[in-house]
């Protein structure tokens, strides 16, 4: 098995800057402040419901890197999709991109009250 997850990768696999959270951890880490808050989800979604606060950057966009590059890598940024697995793919690509401190909402908005 472990063969295969130097192969294929693993979906465990996290870069040491991104960290994900439980949806009562990111609540509190973004509640009355001024952060980088994140929807990767398609503007579609976006519009259908979205946590103040959030800017919506699509993850399968040719935008994404042209968006996400105007933001201060040096600053947190925390991220959320649907349901966990468009923003873990967005946070490792956000850590390779040079941005320092990652938070993903696990589980995505559907664990989000």
């Amino acid at each position: 098995m472990s063969f295969l997850s130097v192969l294929f990768g693993s979906n465990t696999q996290q870069n040491s800057s991104v960290r994900v959270l439980s949806a009562e951890e990111f609540k509190t880490h973004i509640e009355n402040k001024n952060v980088q808050l994140i929807d990767v989800r398609t503007p579609r979604e976006f519009k259908s419901g979205h946590i103040k606060g959030a800017k919506n950057i699509d993850a399968f966009s040719g935008n994404f890197n042209v968006e996400f590059n105007k933001l201060n890598k040096e600053k947190a940024v925390f991220v959320y999709c649907r349901s966990g697995s468009r923003s873990r793919q967005s946070a490792n690509k956000l850590a390779r991109m040079g941005f320092t401190e990652i938070y993903d909402l696990k589980g995505g908005i559907l664990r989000y009250s």
